[in-house]
């Protein structure tokens, strides 16, 4: 549910499908122009909706099972979406071990880790937590790709949007009544979670780019490994479950072939389309929209401090991203 940078790397990434992965080559100029079916505001809005609403299904998932094994059915079904897109557009799968090693990792970084954090976080704090802890993902980045990227330099615009971000993030917890009313477990896990993307992305850029495959072959080996990763987990930490209720299930199902996989392919279009400036836009929607579900459909309780701290975390998040003049 998190979105990279909106700075194109020089070359293309092999993208999670939680991010904005990189347009296509563009066509030679005697190839027509086929013109998208569904109006690309409207795959926006719905891939807001989506991503949005993630955190109450991993937190309906979680009434039921297990959260290893809400994050392997989030991972299975995703991967059945995409493998169904896979097999349509007739991609190859990329070749070489050690491109196959490097997206173990980018799967563990970017799917396997944060897909279980958030999962074991909304055992203990709301949905509306989780999804405002999910849009600090571009303050981790901007904090990690200055000591690890060397083109990120750290100017004083994302110097301070990293500490209005953070000042964000102590008024969305209440710090000032020591943090009375968040679970400082959960809150933390969530936290790692958006980290664990930002890791994500830095791993996956200095390793993958230019790799020559799509984005779809290597979003589609990348769930395939998250999949096979959780699948070996799940069963020595968790025993099978005893019941399949209906509505746990369904939000597994819909944050499966929704959240990981339909979304991914709508982001994958409207890049193609706009450019992944106005995709990863989408962004900055996903807590507002995860706070109006959790707060409407599970009535959790919602104080001043959280939607207020949540804006002052976009602010700090959108000074991070923007490019310096000049």
């Amino acid at each position: 549910m998190s979105a990279p940078s909106t700075r194109r790397p020089a070359t293309p990434a092999a993208p999670s499908p939680a991010g904005a992965p990189p347009g296509p080559a563009p066509a030679a100029p005697s190839a027509p122009v086929r013109r998208p079916a569904v109006d690309w505001r409207v795959s926006w809005a719905v891939l807001a909706l989506i991503w949005g609403f993630s955190f109450l299904f991993i937190k309906v998932g979680t009434e039921a099972y297990a959260p290893l094994q809400v994050a392997l059915g989030r991972m299975a079904f995703g991967t059945a979406v995409l493998a169904a897109a896979f097999a349509v557009k007739r991609e190859r799968l990329p070749r070489g071990g050690r491109a196959w090693g490097h997206m173990a990792v980018a799967a563990l970084l970017l799917n396997t880790l944060p897909f279980t954090l958030f999962a074991y976080a909304e055992l203990t704090i709301p949905s509306t937590l989780a999804g405002i802890c999910n849009a600090t993902t571009p303050l981790w980045s901007m904090v990690l790709s200055v000591a690890a990227l060397s083109d990120d330099k750290p100017t004083r615009q994302r110097v301070a949007g990293v500490g209005i971000g953070f000042v964000g993030v102590l008024t969305v917890l209440g710090a000032w009544q020591g943090f009375s009313g968040t679970d400082p477990a959960g809150t933390a896990m969530a936290l790692g979670a958006s980290a664990s993307y930002a890791v994500g992305w830095i791993y996956v850029r200095r390793t993958l780019s230019g790799s020559g495959n799509s984005a779809l072959s290597m979003s589609f080996s990348q769930l395939l490994l998250g999949t096979a990763q959780l699948a070996v987990l799940t069963p020595l930490f968790t025993s099978a479950p005893a019941a399949f209720p209906l509505w746990p299930t369904l939000s597994v199902v819909a944050l499966g072939a929704l959240g990981t996989g339909i979304a991914f392919l709508l982001q994958y279009g409207i890049v193609a389309e706009k450019g992944p400036t106005i995709a990863t836009m989408v962004t900055y929607l996903i807590p507002v929209i995860a706070t109006a579900a959790g707060v409407a459909l599970l009535g959790e309780r919602l104080t001043w401090n959280e939607p207020v701290g949540a804006l002052v975390v976009l602010a700090g998040a959108a000074l991070t991203q923007r490019r310096p003049a000049g």
